[in-house]
């Protein structure tokens, strides 16, 4: 659903925020190559800085905590999924719209399989992940909550309306569902297959049938 005819380009990143932005982006690569080679856990913040050419207190300055570094993308990908949800067709149906929304994640995820699987391994693996993964997730239910109540018609005038954030809520469980469905069986199954799974269990009352592994 799109809501504005302002069609003004963004103004450009200026010279200091692409180089922020580069330098994040280093240190990302950097702490993911530690991280899978000697786990989360048993990597410091001292070393990812060292590799990165970066003092201690400058790798902080990019990143509020060590897990941030892992889940600095999780912000951009919540974004492009409103993005998404705000241009599906007015009159699909709000479950239906949360799920092709979703096809941003997983067109993404099943470009580099091995690479997201490791990741997610990790993530599911380590608590500490886990619990700021969530916390993310949950800036994405604010950006996804507005969108299907006005789907719903279920806006500003209605704030009672537990419907929106139900669904928004949901959605993000069968995704997480999905996740680890994913990770189980090691990518034998497409990530999409899953989640049509994973969503269709809510609205078939939990009797539809798991995928073939052969998927």
């Amino acid at each position: 659903m799109t809501h504005s005819s302002d069609h003004t380009s963004p103004k450009p990143p200026g010279l200091r925020e692409r180089m922020r932005a580069t330098v994040r982006a280093e240190v990302t690569e950097v702490a993911l190559r530690l991280f899978t080679s000697q786990g989360f856990e048993r990597t410091t913040a001292d070393q990812i800085a060292a590799e990165a050419g970066l003092s201690r207190a400058s790798l902080f300055r990019y990143f509020g905590t060590k897990e941030d570094i892992v889940l600095v993308g999780l912000e951009g990908d919540g974004q492009h999924v409103a993005e998404a949800l705000a241009a599906r067709p007015d009159e699909e149906r709000p479950w239906v719209a949360l799920r092709r929304a979703f096809d941003v994640l997983v067109r993404v995820n099943e470009e580099a399989p091995e690479q997201t699987l490791s990741f997610l391994r990790m993530l599911q693996e380590t608590p500490s992940l886990r619990a700021r993964h969530f916390e993310k997730q949950l800036k994405w239910q604010e950006e996804l909550v507005p969108e299907i109540a006005g789907r719903l018609e279920a806006g500003a005038a209605r704030p009672t309306d537990p419907r929106p954030a139900a669904l928004v809520t949901a959605a993000l469980a069968c995704l997480d569902a999905a996740a680890r469905a994913w990770v189980a069986c090691e990518g034998s199954v497409p990530l999409a297959v899953l989640l049509d799974q994973a969503m269709g269990a809510l609205t078939e009352g939990g009797h539809a049938r798991p995928p073939s592994p052969t998927a």
